[in-house]
């Protein structure tokens, strides 16, 4: 079943209507899950595909599953294609639950009490043998969210415009 969507927070470089597929090709470095999905394709939102990409982005600490927001989505399928069109995407957090964002800040694990990873809006993700400076650098290149370099994962979200 297909679903039409709109682009909440991303409107990148990327017209209303958009002809190219989005694939994206996800593993969950903590469940070891994979996933290879068609999840847009024509500028139509796959309903399953997105399911199935909310399942995998799955907080791992609860099992919670909160919708993952396509615009975040769709910045991360840009990223990647702009590198390396079939690459597999190394997830580290796509939907963090309040439970395990609390037991991150309460071990100084540096992360904010009101995360975008709390509403679905954020990925910490990295490419094999890319480096994070040039992911980083890719990603500040849409502008159209938070970027955020560390030494393990580049951070993406879809709020507004900003980079650490």
């Amino acid at each position: 079943m297909l679903l039409l969507l709109t682009l909440s927070g991303y409107a990148g470089a990327l017209p209303a209507y958009d002809e190219k597929d989005r694939v994206l090709n996800l593993y969950n470095t903590h469940t070891r899950e994979r996933l290879h999905v068609t999840y847009c394709s024509r500028g139509v939102y796959d309903k399953e595909a997105i399911a199935g990409i909310n399942r995998l982005l799955r907080c791992h600490y609860t099992n919670e599953i909160k919708p993952i927001d396509t615009g975040v989505l769709d910045i991360l399928c840009d990223v990647k294609d702009r590198i390396k069109k079939d690459a597999e995407i190394q997830i580290i957090s796509g939907y963090r639950s309040p439970a395990y964002n609390d037991y991150l800040w309460r071990m100084g694990r540096g992360v904010v009490k009101n995360s975008f990873h709390l509403q679905g809006r954020a990925i910490d993700f990295y490419l094999p043998q890319v480096h994070n400076s040039e992911l980083f650098a890719v990603a500040r290149s849409f502008n159209a969210g938070g970027v955020g370099h560390y030494p393990d994962f580049v951070h993406i979200d879809n709020g507004r415009v900003r980079s650490w």
